[in-house]
């Protein structure tokens, strides 16, 4: 019976070490770059990704059961719902999400800004077409949001200064 359900008393390791798991990845996904992670936050995609590798292996592995693999899904699962209901606390939302990045600014393309984001010019370039974007002078800001996607502000358009007061 064992070997179908697994031992009770190794739910609470595997729960421990799940935790432990689930804030390393996202730590280190919350260091690297954005582009990584596409249009995901780092917690979101350590969630995607361990759900998926739980949910595949423990079925065929001889050496997880059932209740094992459903308590490292369920803690995965619940420090997602914890991690996303923390966002909404500035301090923790700081330590979770990239800051938005302003990669132009009145027509200049700003450099420094593109290197901490870990782009070139042409990935900017590419995601200004993308937004029909013509001509560099036309644009007033460019923003890199905390999710991967560009954001344009174009010198026509009237800005509400609240939208681009938390630029870095």
């Amino acid at each position: 019976m064992w070997k179908v359900f697994g031992s009770p008393h190794d739910v609470w390791w595997v729960v421990v070490r799940t935790l432990l798991l689930y804030a390393t990845a996202v730590a280190c996904f919350r260091v690297g770059q954005r582009r990584t992670l596409a249009e995901m936050s780092a917690f979101d995609f350590v969630a995607a990704v361990a759900a998926g590798a739980i949910v595949g292996r423990v079925p065929s592995a001889h050496d997880a059961g059932y209740l094992a693999g459903a308590a490292t899904l369920i803690t995965i699962l619940v420090a997602h719902q914890l991690t996303s209901r923390l966002r909404f606390r500035p301090l923790f939302a700081r330590l979770i999400d990239h800051p938005p990045r302003l990669l132009v600014a009145d027509g200049q393309v700003l450099e420094a800004e593109l290197q901490h984001c870990g782009l070139t010019r042409q990935d900017l370039y590419g995601m200004l077409r993308e937004h029909g974007v013509a001509e560099l002078a036309a644009v007033r800001y460019a923003v890199f949001e905390p999710r991967g996607a560009l954001s344009i502000v174009r010198r026509t358009d009237n800005t509400d200064p609240d939208l681009l007061r938390d630029l870095s």
